[in-house]
């Protein structure tokens, strides 16, 4: 008997999942494991659309680990050793973060193959303790031939929750595991560990409409609240900061600064505002949103994410009094923004401000002009110009179909400073929304894809 019950298959997958399952072609595509680029070491491949809700966050979190905590002097290139030692330290890290509190239970779920699948043994204990590498691949690897066999309702007949007590359990059981999360179900047992671990109740209690699955069961794709439970630990529906009350109801938001960082193309389209928690995370990492996709940006300068200058602070304040990005406020909102950057308020100087920021007498005050007078120091301690990475895990958005990260070079500038233009693509618009300025050189050809 499976430990995932009906309602784990039904936030996930929506109601109809335990009762008639879900489509043949959708489930196919959620089927694959943790797999590595043959010519991109420490990067991992997305056979189909879908599962980048997981693959993408994890492979944020793995070049996290590689990048800063990995004494490797060749990130890109590093040994298999180094792979499996990598993904099962994100795996950790990913599964501690949505841990409830610390006498809270990890859980692992994990192959239970019955004997059509597996001579040795038929696993109905639910086991609390790791076992030797050996025996727990045995017991959890099916034939290749079943495995293909299996379809959604078998294959869900056949996991078992482990229960673990401790971080070093749960260390020690995902390191033996590692040719389980490399198989063809990988992504979903994945899935599903932090789902058991964090808990079904806590998930629903933290979502905005519960009615909405984790996986979209018309086109596969990874919710937001799916996408927030892997960078946070917290499956929260919205991307702004903190929560907020709207028509009675509390709208749960990001309650700190994320490990790794999120923006989307969406916010240049105006759908949405993300927050300064995910887009000014601890490591310069952030996972690329477009209307399909999700890719990742990284760069090892970690000026990028270093506290806000005087400058940085003021634009992100002046902004909340502009919350549809015109560039500009009432200049009745002037007093208001000045008290809010601890800036002289009495109203003689605020109406002196006002004529010398609006001298046409037009009744708005603009960005530039506003950060030109009381901020005029712009240097935020970001180099000129730094390289930068993007990854896109799907190999049909790849030169010649082969998973590589797309290197470039990107300069931060001023408002004030002249424009360097390079292009006007996707990912750019998509990064304007943290840096207004920024310019990007690909040494490609063509710009990197965010689909």
């Amino acid at each position: 008997m499976s430990d995932l019950n009906r309602d784990v298959l039904e936030l996930v997958w929506g109601k109809q999942a335990s009762n008639s399952g879900v489509s043949a072609s959708l489930f196919r595509r959620w089927t694959q494991g943790f797999v590595f680029s043959e010519t991109e070491h420490s990067a991992l491949e997305q056979f189909e659309g879908g599962p980048c809700a997981v693959i993408a966050p994890v492979q944020a979190f793995l070049l996290k680990n590689i990048l800063f905590n990995l004494e490797s002097s060749n990130w890109r290139n590093i040994s298999e050793e180094e792979q499996r030692l990598a993904l099962c330290s994100t795996f950790t890290e990913i599964l501690v973060s949505a841990c409830i509190g610390k006498t809270h239970n990890f859980c692992l779920a994990t192959w239970a193959p019955s004997k059509s699948t597996d001579e040795n043994r038929d696993i109905t204990e639910d086991h609390t303790e790791p076992e030797s590498s050996q025996n727990t691949q045995t017991q959890q690897q099916p034939t290749a031939l079943a495995v293909e066999e299996l379809g959604f309702e078998r294959f869900h007949s056949m996991v078992h929750k482990r229960t673990l007590k401790t971080v070093a359990e749960l260390k020690e059981l995902i390191l033996s595991l590692y040719d389980t999360w490399r198989n063809k179900f990988g992504v979903l047992l994945f899935l599903y560990s932090v789902i058991l671990t964090k808990g079904i109740e806590n998930i629903k209690n933290e979502i905005e409409d519960t009615s909405e699955p984790l996986i979209d069961p018309v086109y596969g794709h990874g919710s937001q609240s799916l996408i927030n439970l892997l960078i946070t630990g917290h499956a929260v529906s919205n991307v702004w900061d903190g929560d907020r009350e709207c028509s009675g109801m509390k709208l749960h938001g990001i309650h700190e600064q994320t490990t790794v960082g999120f923006l989307t193309l969406m916010e240049s389209l105006r759908y949405c505002k993300v927050g300064s928690c995910l887009k000014s995370p601890k490591f310069p990492i952030w996972i690329l949103g477009s209307e399909t996709h999700l890719s990742v940006f990284f760069t090892k300068e970690m000026s990028l994410v270093a506290p806000e200058s005087p400058s940085e602070q003021a634009r992100r304040i002046f902004q909340t009094f502009d919350p549809e990005d015109n560039g500009f406020i009432p200049d009745t909102l002037l007093e208001d923004v000045m008290k809010a950057l601890d800036l002289v308020s009495e109203p003689e100087y605020v109406n002196l401000m006002k004529s010398k920021l609006d001298p046409e007498g037009l009744g708005i005050v603009l960005l530039g002009p506003f950060l030109l007078e009381f901020f005029p120091d712009q240097d935020s301690g970001i180099p000129d110009s730094f390289p930068v990475y993007h990854y896109n895990g799907l190999k049909q958005s790849n030169h010649n179909e082969k998973v590589s990260y797309v290197e470039g070079t990107a300069l931060v500038l001023g408002f004030e400073d002249p424009m360097v233009r390079t292009d006007d693509t996707p990912i750019k618009r998509c990064l304007q929304t943290k840096w207004p300025y920024i310019e990007l050189l690909w040494t490609t050809e063509r710009s990197p894809s965010l689909n």
